[in-house]
């Protein structure tokens, strides 16, 4: 199911957002397994994994034209930078996003072939995770975050690209501080509600409406907190979770664009049947109560 649009600049423009899968939550081993995935799941859109285009190009060959022969749109793309380890919180404040010196270079040499591959695909987005962004304005770390952020949303405007920060990581007054900062005017936010409890990083309702001038696109995922603080939550079918699903869809809907919506499952054994439970439960309650007017 999709209704994708060339615009998300205002609900005008966008009448109905796009609805689809992100292709990791499928764990293809490439292209082709890919497009069965999809078939079989009759799903035809997605937000495309970018990383493995430019490891393994030998099972990604012709990935947009193939996807586009297949009747399968691919609404924007994700990246992550070198390194990252999701073991833990500690893990991944540690090696997660553009902040570690160590990986860096290799991060931002990823990043920008990873840019020239979404300019050829056409792509208009690209989404990403810059890491913990410190919130004490006199930490050095966080102008280190900036800068470097700076210089990768400048590379990927020099392509037609913009980038969306995905949420979670920090709180969302955190991030929207972040995001007013000098050279972040064009800088977008990918909002997971899953991730902001997750991470233990705030209310999504809350965070989405504090965030809603810079949603550009929306991960449907669910989650439950962590019993213990400093540890992780627990992902969850949709529905399932801790996310209040009717008023998160109440302040989309009021958002100043319509955002495409990618069902996220990165968890669990059973990815394609959680997959169709979340794409079904946006039919019948998103959609179905008229939140795309």
């Amino acid at each position: 199911m999709a209704s994708p649009s060339e615009n998300n600049s205002s609900h005008d423009e966008n009448p109905v957002p796009g609805v689809g899968v992100c292709s990791w939550s499928l764990r293809p081993t490439g292209l082709g397994h890919l497009i069965d995935s999809l078939q079989e799941s009759g799903i035809d859109a997605i937000q495309l994994a970018l990383t493995p285009l430019i490891q393994n190009p030998g099972h990604w060959t012709d990935s947009f034209t193939r996807l586009a022969d297949s009747g399968i749109t691919v609404l924007s793309g994700m990246v992550e930078t070198v390194g990252e380890d999701y073991s833990s919180l500690e893990t991944i404040q540690l090696t997660g996003g553009l902040l570690p010196d160590a990986t860096w270079p290799d991060t931002l040499a990823r990043l920008l072939r990873v840019a020239d591959v979404a300019a050829e695909g056409s792509l208009e987005l690209v989404t990403l995770h810059a890491g913990f962004i410190p919130h004490d304005s006199g930490d050095p770390r966080r102008e280190v975050v900036l800068e470097r952020l700076d210089k990768v949303a400048s590379a990927f405007a020099q392509r037609g690209l913009r980038i969306a920060l995905e949420t979670g990581q920090e709180t969302a007054a955190t991030l929207l501080d972040a995001l007013a900062e000098p050279g972040m005017a064009e800088i977008g936010v990918n909002f997971d509600p899953a991730n902001m409890i997750l991470y233990g990083m705030g209310d999504p309702v809350e965070g989405l409406e504090l965030l809603s001038e810079r949603v550009l696109q929306v991960h449907v995922k669910d989650a439950l907190p962590a019993e213990v603080p400093g540890v992780w939550g627990t992902e969850v079918p949709v529905g399932s979770g801790a996310v209040d699903w009717q008023a998160f869809f109440a302040a989309l809907a009021r958002l100043p664009r319509h955002v495409n919506l990618l069902v996220e499952r990165e968890a669990g054994e059973r990815r394609a049947e959680d997959i169709s439970t979340a794409m079904n439960f946006l039919e019948a309650t998103f959609f179905s109560d008229g939140n795309t007017n």
